[in-house]
């Protein structure tokens, strides 16, 4: 007898399209799909330290939903990113908190006030990404002044500079005017008849 293959569960997926998404909760996700919002709405929740059941525990739950629309994700991406920092932000809090517990060991007063660095740091690391995301952490270099030395090269004009680090750009350059440092021929005399001083020479004098 032929050993029957076992029965494989078979999963389908339902995506919502931006057409056809509801987007209720776009403003805590950032998505047009609310599975996707409920979901990362879920996780925050569940990395959080909560009190017990009850009033308190609620309360907790609904800060740190509106910490999320507080932020305002505009995609996935930027939700992603505002759900790590509210985790971040939570975790720290509770690192300091513990630290603060009275009659506990130096070590691990310590062990949680480092931990709480770390953490406050990783916030301000996401925190600068989701600003980089945005289109916030670009950098802006304005010349005022330009020096031109013998022989140099210089662009009058106003120039910036992107945060990207790539070459210098001047909103004027196809007006701009160079400035270059050349030799000018030297004067020569009106009287032409008039005969050259000679030089004396340092051997001579």
């Amino acid at each position: 007898m032929k050993r029957k293959k076992p029965e494989t569960e078979s999963r389908r997926i339902d995506s919502d399209s931006p057409a056809q998404g509801h987007g209720r909760l776009k403003s805590f996700g950032g998505s047009v799909c609310d599975d996707w919002n409920e979901i990362l709405i879920k996780q925050v929740g569940n990395a959080l330290w909560l009190e017990p059941p009850g009033p308190k525990r609620q309360e907790q739950i609904q800060a740190a939903v509106m910490g999320l629309a507080g932020i305002e994700p505009r995609d996935e991406i930027e939700g992603m990113l505002a759900a790590q920092m509210i985790a971040a932000h939570h975790a720290s809090m509770e690192c300091f908190r513990r630290a603060m517990i009275p009659e506990q060991f130096s070590e691990a007063r310590k062990e949680c006030l480092n931990q709480a660095n770390k953490l406050s740091r990783t916030f301000c690391t996401l925190l600068e990404a989701l600003n980089r995301y945005r289109g916030k952490g670009q950098q802006k270099v304005t010349v005022e002044h330009v020096h031109v030395h013998a022989g140099g090269q210089a662009i009058v004009g106003h120039v910036e500079r992107s945060g990207g680090g790539g070459r210098a750009i001047s909103e004027e350059q196809s007006h701009a005017k160079q400035i270059t440092d050349a030799p000018e021929p030297p004067l020569r005399c009106e009287d032409k008849a008039r005969e050259p001083v000679p030089v004396t020479r340092d051997d001579e004098r």
